[in-house]
């Protein structure tokens, strides 16, 4: 299991474990995090499950598709660590990240 810390809207924080066969999207989800949408389901496409990948690896806090990179475009919150975290697969690379929920567009 992977530890992840996640910072809410209301600025709570708050530690999660989650698989690493998972996307953030559903360990945050599966956590109880209902304030993060996630219209799509995970389909990359809608912006409703934007984060902010504050701590960890590197390439985590850069968007990756095309797709990714264009959604995020439409946010009015997009940061340089912005992610979708249907797009953040889940693996030892995400042990102890931090990630904060981006504010709702």
């Amino acid at each position: 299991m992977l530890g992840i810390e996640v910072i809410a809207r209301d600025g709570s924080q708050r530690r999660i474990e989650a698989a690493d066969s998972l996307s953030l999207m559903e360990a945050l989800r599966d956590n109880g995090f209902d304030e993060l949408l996630a219209l799509c389901g995970g389909c990359c496409s809608c912006a409703t499950c934007h984060v902010y990948v504050e701590e960890g690896a590197a390439e985590l806090q850069q968007a990756g598709s095309e797709d990714e990179n264009d959604l995020l475009d439409s946010s009015d919150h997009r940061r340089t660590n912005s992610r979708l975290s249907c797009q953040v697969m889940l693996g030892v690379e995400c042990d102890r990240m931090v990630i904060r929920i981006a504010p709702a567009d």
